[in-house]
């Protein structure tokens, strides 16, 4: 129907075209009668010819009268063709159609996040809530990253100055606030921390892979803090003893006892410790000697001792002489002879155990005596006593003490 309407038009465009042409003919003739174009297209008629062969190929026919003229066959492509652009048309239109919905389902969404969006604004002011709340959040974790920058930024500082600081150290920094968790105390000195500040005996764990064990501190003099690992006040205790004596101590913890070389290996084997030797003797004459460094090494190496850097009043009787020295020696009994005396025992024949060399300037474990004595030098020695009397011989009179006592405390222990 659309390509019949369309044919007509273009048939009655031509006719006026041949109607105009006609009248200028007439108009130069004068002879022919004028006939009205707008009869002529009501007259137009246009019909199949026959039958189609090809859907394509269709015979049509026009009717102009007086003129019937037989149109091609592929009048057909051109129905065809109207037919694909009205089809084309409506896809346009129904294109138009939806980029309208786009452009107004735009403008509402572009509504919404200004907050203007009329009925909609309830919804629209609690979505943009969420944003800010999300942009508080986001800014609120920014800070926190700056500030934790920040932070890792001051610690690698303060861990380069204790860097530096520990590259510096020439000696030990004193230990100013002692740890709060303690669970046993090592040795006397965490009894401070524990607010035990009274003498006495306690229990106290060096190394949790070994067995406890008691010992006495002295908490109320020089400090406190010390293990007290050997005292003499009354000869009640004969310290003439076997390796294996020594070994794990023996004697009173309130009187007079040796505390074990074991214990003493693991209680300066944990911690950087100083030893403090007190004597005083029958004429009220004190004095002590202090050590900085003091160590005793495990059995397998003989209860080895180190000790150095003396300070005091009583003289420097563990250092005092090459021949005599005590620092790096073995511990010697009389059951067994590890010092360097070549042609006897020292232990058996100074009835001790000690730290001998050839033989010694010290002895702080031997026969008690209650007054100056003669003939063997077997008892308590601290050769460089300033009180004691001179000469070497048998018949002279040998210095008797009456207290004696051995302490160790950590090297950085603060009151």
């Amino acid at each position: 129907e659309l390509t019949f309407i369309a044919c007509k038009m273009l048939l009655c465009v031509y006719l006026l075209l041949i109607a105009a042409h006609h009248a200028v003919v007439s108009g130069s003739s004068g002879g022919v009668k004028k006939t009205s174009t707008l009869e002529s297209c009501s007259q137009v008629k246009l019909k199949p010819a026959g039958e189609c062969g090809n859907e394509e190929e269709c015979p049509y026919q026009i009717t102009i009268p007086p003129l019937t003229i037989q149109l091609p066959k592929q009048f057909q492509l051109l129905k065809k063709a109207m037919t694909e652009l009205q089809t084309l048309k409506e896809t346009v239109k129904q294109l138009k159609s939806a980029c309208l919905s786009c452009s107004l389902q735009r403008d509402d969404v572009g509504a919404e996040d200004r907050g203007d969006g009329g009925i909609r604004a309830p919804r629209n002011e609690s979505a943009s809530n969420s944003i800010k709340e999300m942009q508080n959040k986001m800014n609120k974790m920014s800070n926190s990253l700056k500030n934790a920058h920040t932070q890792i930024k001051d610690m690698k500082e303060n861990v380069k100055q204790l860097s530096e600081n520990c590259n510096g150290c020439k000696t030990a920094c004193p230990q100013v606030n002692a740890p709060l968790h303690i669970l046993a105390p090592k040795d006397c000195s965490d009894l401070g921390v524990l607010k035990q500040m009274k003498n006495g005996v306690y229990n106290i764990t060096p190394d949790i892979r070994n067995k406890s064990f008691e010992v006495f501190c002295e908490m109320e003099s020089n400090g406190g803090g010390w293990t007290v690992v050997q005292q003499r006040i009354n000869g009640g205790v004969n310290f003439n003893r076997t390796w294996n004596e020594y070994k794990n101590g023996f004697g009173d913890l309130r009187g007079e006892f040796w505390l074990g070389n074991d214990r003493l290996h693991l209680l300066t084997k944990i911690r950087d410790v100083v030893l403090r030797v007190e004597l005083e003797d029958f004429q009220g004459v004190k004095e002590y000697a202090k050590y900085d460094l003091f160590y005793v090494s495990n059995e397998f190496l003989k209860y080895r001792v180190s000790v150095s850097t003396y300070s005091g009043t009583a003289g420097n009787a563990l250092l005092i002489d090459t021949d005599y020295k005590h620092d790096q020696m073995f511990f010697t009994t009389w059951d067994r002879d590890n010092d360097l005396y070549p042609t006897g025992n020292c232990g058996a024949y100074y009835g001790s155990g000690w730290w001998f060399n050839a033989c010694l300037s010290a002895n702080l474990n031997g026969k008690y005596y209650n007054k100056e004595y003669t003939g063997k030098q077997d008892g308590i020695i601290w050769s460089t006593w300033q009180n004691k009397p001179k000469g070497q011989f048998l018949t002279s009179k040998r210095h008797a003490f009456k207290t004696v006592r051995m302490m160790i405390r950590p090297k950085n222990y603060a009151p």
